[in-house]
């Protein structure tokens, strides 16, 4: 072999190899080095609050590009940064709310959890009458000098905390079917409709988002959800053939192009913003959507003027920033030992990121415009504390994992607990079992078994427990033979 042959396979064969070696370790590293991160007792606690505030930062920016022309007024007074200090007012409310959400004990949340669901139905109810204030054509405000609070916005709370606690007390029965749905789903309708009433078609999807999750973490049958899809379409088509304006909708979104500057103006110009903006955008406060060419962009429509002075590189941040929190919300629900604690995290988790999902999906041109905000980014005084409320709940859960329990009731409570004044977590007790009652059809960590499982140890169950309803001995005192039907609902 000649040298210049050495040479050869040395730039030409080993090159490459070498180098696919070396990205090859790179990547071995960096998951291990990740994985070790992701194994730390309060990883979780962590990417909850930087994924909070990265989100919020990108809110308090965003906010004050898109409402300085909204907020500027002719021939007054009012400043351009109206808007926006009232939005950095709500963030600093925000704050002291995500602070409560962490530092009150989940097991008060729990019991004040019934109190709240009759609060905000009353609420709900209070808001049609002429307490309410009607804004954008939905009369769903309370507005006293100049603060608003929007009910629905707190009842989506009340529905998943309560929800959870009436689906984990009925654990044992949750195999029949009117365990499993009553009282949850008639509350649920109850809530649907007097929003439906304001009307606000947004909260009653999200709503819905809320009482979909419940259902699919507490373990309810797959064909459920296959009833709860079917008459989810028949209910929109309904409701679309009752009002004309969500009617327009729908054919404005099957159609864009037939109505471009009236019914389609801002599912329009959201997709002209996007396509401006490019790869990098055009930069901060340099767009042109908010100068009226898109209406009210810093509500349903700032992920259109973050793709327009971003570019596709700020929508994939943001995207990224919602997925970081599913992973980590579905994570923290993994983790937990209290079966409460796991149905909350996992249907606060889905609620937050499918609102996301459904705000980016309209502006994006995927599906109909209905006007859900995008959670920690829009303008919004009461979508925005609810919001860091949740974030606080979902920080409080991630404190209650086994491994975060015991290393801060040993170690202290770290840097974030000593500024915030957190108070040490109490390790998860399992409630006491009742005599002769044992779950042998229950899955670990609190989400209920197979029907088949269940149905399995029902009968034992009802035998040792008749205070469940049934009669240990029929009526007339003859007791039942073993060929009686059982599991008859």
């Amino acid at each position: 072999m000649t040298a210049v042959d050495e040479v050869r396979d040395s730039t030409g064969e080993r090159g490459p190899r070498r180098r696919r070696e070396r990205a090859e370790r790179g990547f071995t590293a960096v998951r291990t080095a990740l994985t070790a991160w992701l194994s730390r007792p309060l990883a979780d606690f962590h990417l909850i609050l930087a994924t909070c505030g990265t989100l919020g930062a990108i809110g308090i920016v965003m906010v004050l590009s898109a409402s300085s022309v909204s907020s500027y007024s002719p021939g007054s007074d009012s400043s351009v940064y109206a808007l926006f200090q009232r939005h950095l007012l709500f963030c600093v409310l925000g704050a002291i709310v995500f602070w409560l959400g962490v530092r009150v004990p989940l097991k008060r949340i729990r019991a004040l959890s019934s109190t709240g669901v009759v609060v905000c139905l009353g609420l709900l109810a209070l808001v049609l009458t002429p307490l309410g204030s009607q804004v954008n054509g939905s009369q769903g405000w309370f507005v006293i000098g100049p603060l608003s609070l929007q009910p629905v916005e707190v009842a989506k709370v009340a529905l998943a905390l309560w929800g959870a606690h009436i689906l984990v007390v009925k654990y044992q029965v949750l195999h029949q079917w009117r365990h499993l749905l009553v009282p949850l789903v008639p509350v649920a309708l109850l809530m649907f409709a007097l929003v439906m009433a304001q009307p606000d078609l947004g909260g009653t999807i999200t709503l819905g988002v809320v009482l979909v999750a419940l259902l699919w973490f507490a373990g309810a049958p797959k064909r459920l959800f296959a009833v709860i899809f079917a008459g989810g379409v028949a209910g929109a088509i309904a409701l679309a053939l009752v009002a004309q304006y969500r009617l327009d909708r729908i054919m404005s979104f099957l159609n864009p192009d037939s109505d471009p500057l009236g019914k389609g103006l801002q599912a329009n110009q959201a997709l002209y913003a996007l396509a401006d903006g490019g790869l990098f955008g055009k930069g901060l406060g340099q767009g042109q959507s908010k100068w009226m060419y898109l209406p009210n962009v810093q509500h349903d429509f700032i992920f259109a003027l973050i793709g327009e002075e971003l570019g596709f590189v700020g929508c994939l941040v943001v995207i990224g920033l919602f997925g970081l929190l599913a992973f980590v919300g579905l994570r923290i629900a993994v983790r937990n030992l209290d079966p409460w604690i796991r149905i909350v995290a996992g249907t606060l988790t889905v609620w937050l990121v499918a609102q996301a999902a459904i705000n980016i999906g309209y502006v994006v041109g995927l599906l109909p415009v209905t006007g859900v905000t995008l959670p920690m980014i829009s303008y919004g005084g009461t979508s925005l504390l609810v919001t860091m409320l949740l974030f606080g709940i979902l920080a409080n859960c991630a404190r209650h994992e086994p491994e975060a329990v015991a290393a801060l009731r040993t170690q202290g409570p770290g840097k974030f607990g000593r500024l915030m004044r957190l108070p040490a977590p109490d390790p998860y007790r399992p409630p006491s079992k009742r005599r002769g009652s044992g779950r042998s059809g229950q899955s670990k960590g609190g989400r209920p078994a197979p029907r088949s499982a269940r149905s399995a140890a029902a009968p034992d169950r009802r035998r040792a427990a008749p205070e469940y309803g049934r009669r240990s001995t029929p009526r007339g005192g003859t007791q039942r033979g073993s060929s009686t039907r059982r599991g008859h609902r």
